[in-house]
């Protein structure tokens, strides 16, 4: 078991943060992602881009013809185990590049977007949503990923990422249209910890609202989030993880609820739906005791959507705030838990891990 003292060592050894400064000298480590750890996370994002196997295929076949393999139903997405796990990684290549142009493995990067985010391989995924049996498919969360992904790039300056937004843009505004459509007819909130939590579709949607300029999409958004969630209470927080949680419902939620309530009404509302952690109480990370189990290791994607959200909720709260100090802290012991980890080797893990790594490491910065 690695103990708390090595865990610096393993975050610098990983590449992964900087080493503290001589004014932050009394820190263990500063959380900051390196132009090394882009490499390393861009490494991990390439190996799967192009592989097409193992997939697990969210594929509803209506006749024999639709027996197909995930390259021939998806030409864009059809890597890192799965549709989502594809789009996202994607997104990361899209965030390592744009933080350090000149990484070793930007011109493969390029060829990748180049490649995947063309008129060519987004028309038949465009083509594939017309099909039938195609309502559900990748609802809400990889259709929230791809929102992601074009909203960043959107806001990117890249020179290539006018070309690149240009041909997924068919994609996103379909997708913007699917989930505009869909969320007044979701009567209930999903509070899962997986794939389908709605909460955390909803903050990625919202990013692409704010990006495209999607009032329509956003004013959807803010009145189902506030329909779901103003009245919430007493989140039970403490029966918090499941054995196969990547995302923590509750925090999840409260992030969401960050953007979208004024500061005056959001600290009450976060008191009363967190009232021990807004005291100051205690919230441990999460045990991985299998990482090439793909189920227990999502609870490593959960440390680190949980350090996401932490940090998330300090910035929302304000540096003078009394308990932001503490949720930071939080964040960081989160993060610690699980960053070392992120090359375990396995697969199960390798093919996402890092997309949470660079979302946590961005919302600390």
């Amino acid at each position: 078991m690695t103990s708390a003292r090595a865990l610096p060592f393993l975050l610098l050894a990983n590449g992964l943060l900087a080493p503290p400064s001589a004014s932050r000298a009394a820190e263990p480590a500063d959380l900051t992602l390196t132009r090394e750890g882009a490499s390393h996370f861009a490494a991990l994002a390439l190996k799967c881009a192009g592989q097409e196997y193992p997939n697990k295929l969210d594929h509803v076949m209506g006749s024999a013809a639709e027996v197909k393999g995930p390259q021939a139903l998806h030409p864009a997405f059809f890597g890192c185990f799965d549709w989502h796990s594809a789009v996202h990684g994607h997104w990361l290549l899209v965030r390592m590049l744009e933080s350090f142009p000149d990484l070793p493995e930007g011109a493969a990067i390029r060829s990748v977007l180049d490649a995947h985010l063309s008129p060519a391989a987004i028309g038949p995924e465009l083509a594939y949503l017309d099909g039938p049996n195609r309502k559900s498919f990748e609802r809400t969360y990889g259709w929230a990923w791809l929102l992601k992904l074009s909203a960043d790039l959107k806001r990117s300056k890249l020179p290539e990422a006018p070309r690149w937004e240009a041909g997924l843009r068919p994609l996103a505004e379909a997708f913007a249209a699917k989930l505009g459509e869909f969320l007044p007819r979701q009567t209930y909130p999903i509070r899962t910890g997986v794939h389908p939590n709605t909460a955390y579709s909803l903050s990625l949607a919202l990013d692409y609202a704010d990006a495209a300029g999607d009032a329509k999409l956003r004013e959807v958004v803010k009145e189902r989030a506030l329909a779901y969630f103003a009245k919430d209470r007493g989140s039970p927080i403490s029966w918090e993880p499941g054995g196969e949680d990547f995302l923590s419902p509750s925090l999840e939620e409260a992030a969401l609820m960050s953007r979208l309530l004024p500061r005056k009404s959001f600290r009450p509302w976060l008191a009363a739906f967190l009232p021990k952690l807004m005291q100051g109480g205690p919230l441990p990370p999460a045990i991985v005791s299998d990482r090439t189990d793909p189920k227990i290791v999502h609870l490593d994607g959960l440390n680190l959507s949980r350090a996401r959200c932490l940090y998330e909720l300090a910035r929302a709260l304000g540096a003078k705030d009394q308990i932001s100090a503490h949720l930071r802290k939080l964040g960081d012991l989160h993060a610690r838990a699980s960053l070392p980890h992120i090359a375990s080797g396995s697969y199960e893990g390798e093919h996402w891990l890092g997309t949470f790594a660079v979302h946590m490491l961005e919302a600390r910065k």
